[in-house]
């Protein structure tokens, strides 16, 4: 009886109140009896980072997403460390560490082991910045964030309460500034702060809300969630690389369909992805990045690796399809035709993404392996399966077969011929061939599969006519 009358008075939320600079606000301790943090979920390497700058003298937590993950029994996929040391101090205790970062500097300390390497994101508590400060813009964004402060400080500074406590691994000892665990609890989703402000100091938080609440299935509150709709133009302010990877880690977060449907209902989708109400508003492309995007939440939740790159050339194929047979009908041949189709999307889409080449690259590599999937002759699919791109345009392939999109026998011959030994692959070579020669003398089973080729890549209103 006298332990859980200690819990609730350890655990009992102070008020939300506003804060204003300079003031003190203390933090309410949840020693591990109540917050349950399994220790098998924690990265060694995190808590390595947190000892060592905790040995050398200074306060070292994990914090941010990395805490609600572990609060949530989920096993967080990234850890970060906030602590009062420098990043310049941080990089000296940490051999295999570089400071990354203009506007927000950080310490990247990582560790190599068997399986791929593990990077500790490292941060020094950040100070309240005032909106009249030279390192704010007149919209309100923040430019530069290098102010150091204390650790009450740097929990105002988060966005919401529900990433903004600290994990001591030393001590299990979580600090909760702003009744994060008591919005856990309740399944909310709250700013710190005033949310118009906070929402003006960094546009991308709007972002990060339809994100989490993918991700853990809470409700935004209120308060939080009005301004999105007001303040959505905001993101065009956002360097077009950021907000690329904003959109990647929407879009691999686990809960991609979840997190599209979310910006469509606060109308973000317009800002950030235009081709979205395109997608939604077809039947085909819809299933298409639908299935597409429920792949690669499995592929996450299952631990193995996705690509941004599939991913966006997914969301773009049904484009690119209507360009390849618009070229192609002012008399290109099919392969410069496909080219020309995806260099004009490139082209379009270079306004609202600010994409990495390596990702541009792996589209290309995608789409062009398409029709070369089809061309089984020769010594031809031999080649192919000895290409570095041939398992994600295989992947592709499967997804256009599994939604329509493609023969189904093509597809499992491929998996048949990728899978098997030579003997296999020379049987399957001859049935390619007699398939191949039953096409070209059947000019009607040519011109059918032309047709269909046609309609999948006509608009929905050219299909109907």
């Amino acid at each position: 009886m006298i332990r859980r009358f200690i819990d609730r008075i350890l655990s009992k939320s102070p008020k939300q109140k506003g804060l204003k600079h300079g003031h003190t606000l203390s933090p309410k301790k949840i020693i591990k009896r109540s917050h349950h943090i399994d220790p098998e979920l924690l990265s060694k390497n995190a808590v390595k980072v947190t000892h060592v700058l905790q040995e050398a003298g200074y306060e070292a937590y994990i914090v941010g997403g990395a805490v609600r993950d572990l609060l949530l029994g989920i096993a967080p996929k990234d850890f970060d460390v906030a602590t009062n040391a420098t990043p310049e101090q941080v990089q000296k205790l940490f051999r295999r560490s570089r400071l990354i970062g203009r506007r927000f500097q950080i310490v990247h300390v990582t560790f190599y082991g068997k399986e791929r390497p593990e990077i500790i994101e490292v941060s020094t508590f950040r100070a309240h910045v005032q909106a009249d400060d030279a390192h704010v813009a007149a919209n309100g964004r923040i430019l530069r964030d290098n102010v150091w402060g204390s650790q009450a400080e740097d929990a105002t500074r988060r966005d919401f309460s529900i990433n903004a406590m600290y994990y001591d691994p030393q001590t299990e000892t979580v600090l909760d500034y702003h009744s994060g665990m008591q919005d856990i609890q309740a399944k909310i989703i709250r700013m710190i702060g005033e949310p118009s402000q906070r929402y003006r100091e960094d546009p991308v938080r709007m972002l990060r809300a339809i994100r989490f609440a993918a991700k853990t299935g809470f409700l935004i509150e209120e308060n939080t969630l009005k301004p999105i709709e007001i303040l959505g133009d905001l993101i065009q302010d956002v360097p077009s690389s950021r907000l690329f990877d904003e959109i990647l880690k929407l879009l691999m977060s686990g809960h991609a369909w979840a997190s599209i449907e979310g910006l469509q209902k606060v109308g973000l989708h317009h800002k950030i992805l235009p081709l979205i109400e395109a997608i939604l508003s077809d039947e085909d492309r819809t299933l298409f990045v639908k299935k597409s995007l429920e792949n690669t939440d499995a592929r996450i939740k299952a631990g193995k690796p996705v690509s941004g790159g599939f991913l966006f050339a997914t969301l773009l194929w049904h484009d690119v399809q209507e360009a390849w047979a618009n070229f192609e009908s002012n008399g290109m041949p099919s392969i410069p035709a496909l080219h020309a189709a995806i260099d004009e999307i490139f082209n379009q889409q270079k306004a609202f993404l600010g994409m990495q080449r390596r990702h541009e690259a792996d589209m290309r590599e995608i789409w062009a392996m398409q029709p070369r999937l089809e061309k089984r002759v020769g010594r031809y699919p031999y080649r192919l399966i000895e290409s570095p791109k041939f398992k994600a345009g295989y992947d592709f392939l499967l997804l256009r077969c599994e939604t329509g999109q493609a023969d189904a026998e093509i597809g499992q011959w491929w998996t048949d011929f990728w899978q098997g030994d030579e003997n296999l692959r020379a049987d399957l070579m001859l049935q390619a061939k007699s398939e191949n020669q039953e096409v070209s003398s059947n000019p009607a089973k040519k011109r059918r599969r032309r047709n269909r080729s046609r309609v999948a890549k006509s608009s929905p209103a050219e299909q109907n006519n």
